[in-house]
């Protein structure tokens, strides 16, 4: 009765071994097409308004561009008031997307009223759905986990190297890898904190850390291939959390490897039903709607049928102690 969606950042059809990865292949997979933004490769700053909207970046208005996300971020505010003045529209638009792509500053927080205030409509607005992590669709702007907590104090752990091959360099890259996977775990056990209250009928929770360590990994490749190892135990364990009612979708918004972004995504679901006219990141937001409406996902009562009445709650307050909320 609950339909879970892990967006998982990154993750490429190409290196998803179903005999190696059965819990990221799932009962069906297949690879879709993305969307360049004007960087040249796919950007999760318009990605992901993208599949949660079903429309092109340049319609929801989360873009690499002088007029999107690039001076949505408050801490830009200034330098797009300054740059209006001073810089050509083309130049502004570099910045930005640099910005954006290059500096710690955490430019995936466009809140969610952004899209009501423009009249744009979500996968969320129609049904009883828990949202955690998604890039520029931030419910409470006041609030933070640890994955953004970690990826806003990386310092050295992830640095810009634009003569890198894939931009960036790590000055620990097995140290790096250990707080990406951590990213990982958390956003994971969030997800699975809802799945097993059964509070709403779509759970969906992103996640960056695959992301990260592809983007460190074109000298290690151990790294990433140990990334989808861990990666395919961990959503494991929320497979084996879903009642036989219940069914979970994968999404990547593209690919990474040798440290760049690819030009291909995927999806992967537990009924082939879901994701069998998904062709592109534009048709993501539809299947969600016609798993929702097409079958009963309503709220249950399975926290106390199934854990316990008191499960929900020592669930949350093990996350608390652990400070992943």
């Amino acid at each position: 009765m609950v339909l879970v969606v892990l967006g998982i950042d990154a993750l490429d059809p190409e290196l998803v071994e179903p005999a190696r990865h059965p819990n990221l292949a799932l009962d069906t997979h297949h690879a879709i097409a993305t969307i360049n933004s004007v960087e040249g490769e796919p950007s999760t700053h318009e990605l992901w308004p993208t599949i949660i909207t079903g429309l092109e970046p340049a319609e929801h208005g989360l873009t690499l561009d002088d007029d999107g996300v690039a001076w949505e971020n408050p801490l830009l505010n200034v330098g797009s008031r300054l740059a209006d003045y001073v810089l050509p529209d083309s130049v502004q638009s570099r910045l930005g997307a640099w910005i954006l792509t290059n500096t710690t500053a955490d430019a995936f927080r466009t809140p969610a009223s952004y899209y009501a205030e423009r009249g744009i409509e979500t996968v969320f607005d129609a049904f009883d759905a828990t949202t955690i992590g998604i890039p520029n669709y931030v419910v409470d702007p006041d609030e933070t986990d640890r994955e953004h907590q970690l990826r806003q104090n990386m310092g050295d752990l992830f640095e810009r190297d634009p003569d890198a091959k894939g931009g960036h360099t790590s000055a620990d890259p097995v140290e790096f890898y250990e707080q990406c996977l951590e990213m990982v775990m958390i956003r994971l056990a969030r997800a699975r904190r809802h799945l097993r209250g059964g509070d709403s009928e779509l759970v969906f929770a992103y996640t960056s850390g695959l992301d990260l360590v592809g983007h460190i990994a074109y000298d290690n490749l151990g790294l990433q291939r140990e990334a989808y190892d861990e990666l395919d135990d961990f959503v494991g364990e929320v497979r084996a959390d879903l009642d036989d009612t219940d069914e979970l979708l994968l999404v990547s918004d593209h690919g990474l490897q040798d440290g760049v972004h690819t030009h291909e995504a995927m999806v992967a679901a537990t009924d082939e039903d879901i994701i069998e006219r998904i062709e592109s990141v534009l048709d993501v937001r539809a299947a969600i709607e016609g798993e929702l409406t097409g079958v009963d996902h309503r709220p249950d009562d399975r926290a106390v049928e199934r854990t316990g009445s008191d499960q929900g709650d020592a669930v949350r307050e093990q996350l608390e102690d652990l400070g992943y909320m």
